[in-house]
């Protein structure tokens, strides 16, 4: 299903919509989500709360959008609220510094994991500026035309264009970096 309908909607109660919403795009906003916070268990969080805000939003949606970038629009400013939060720059930042400096197995698994080619262009886009990767995200990833990124991030489609190219640019120059040395 490329977009969730509303108009077949106006029968079924807020409960059931935002039930719908959930099983249709629950893992593909958790899936977003991830690409800002890079922690699972935080997307999980803030993705029931995009939910729930998503409810108390319900009544207001106007339709001058598709519910699936309504629902974007909300996840991606929900995550970059968390971005700016306190708790993210204060708490998080003492977490990972502690998280880092502890040599587990896991971290061993990980850096072998991190030479795979693949997991080399996941490592690359995340370290993106966010508006190259949501871009880079909701094109490769999401496999959204320009038009709906534009809608969903709210700019303009030539700059959408602009970003995407200079993202492109930003990921060749950290491969090529990353497997020449």
């Amino acid at each position: 299903m490329d977009s969730y309908l509303f108009q077949t909607t106006t029968t079924q109660t807020n409960e059931e919509i935002i039930d719908e919403l959930m099983q249709i795009y629950g893992q593909d906003v958790l899936q977003l989500i991830v690409q800002y916070v890079h922690n699972v268990t935080i997307a999980e969080d803030l993705t029931q709360e995009i939910f729930i805000k998503c409810y108390k939003a319900l009544p207001t949606f106007q339709q001058q959008s598709s519910m699936k970038t309504w629902l974007w629009r909300i996840a991606i400013n929900h995550a970059k609220d968390y971005l700016k939060s306190w708790y993210y720059k204060k708490v998080e930042l003492i977490e990972q510094t502690y998280l880092q400096a502890q040599p587990t197995l896991q971290n061993v698994e990980n850096i072998v994991v991190q030479r795979d080619e693949e997991d080399a262009l996941v490592h690359a886009v995340m370290q993106l500026p966010i508006k190259y990767r949501e871009v880079i995200y909701l094109c490769f990833y999401e496999e959204q035309k320009m038009k709906e990124i534009a809608d969903v991030l709210q700019i303009n489609e030539n700059t959408v264009k602009t970003r995407l190219r200079k993202g492109k640019q930003l990921l060749k120059k950290q491969l090529e970096g990353e497997f020449n040395g």
